[in-house]
């Protein structure tokens, strides 16, 4: 399992500025999920679709569920480059669950998700 901290609204498409000022935080979390997923030797069958379940658990309950997986386009970016392969195969479900401090994002690949 993936775990990573509650994805930061700036990561929303939501999010004023723009892509440069926004950049940094893209490259952050993207080379985070990246070195969460080589951690938790995390394996895509080689070929189909992939599964991928992710469960939100905020921090508060603030915030607008239609809008977390949007936070998560640079997570899925990171995985995809662990696993070398194309993020168009990830097929996810989604799960959201009751806020608990201090939020995270949990993740599981592959079939038996």
């Amino acid at each position: 399992m993936i775990v990573l901290p509650f994805p930061p609204s700036s990561l929303s498409g939501h999010a004023k500025g723009n892509w440069y000022s926004k950049s940094p935080i893209v490259r952050k979390w993207r080379a985070w999920a990246f070195a969460a997923a080589k951690e938790a030797k995390a394996q895509a069958p080689a070929t189909g679709d992939i599964i991928v379940r992710v469960r939100f658990i905020p921090p508060d309950r603030r915030g607008d569920r239609v809008n977390f997986p949007n936070r998560c386009k640079p997570i899925f970016d990171g995985i995809a480059d662990a696993l070398k392969v194309n993020d168009q195969r990830f097929l996810p479900v989604f799960e959201f669950a009751e806020p608990c401090k201090p939020g995270r994002v949990e993740i599981q690949i592959g079939e038996g998700v």
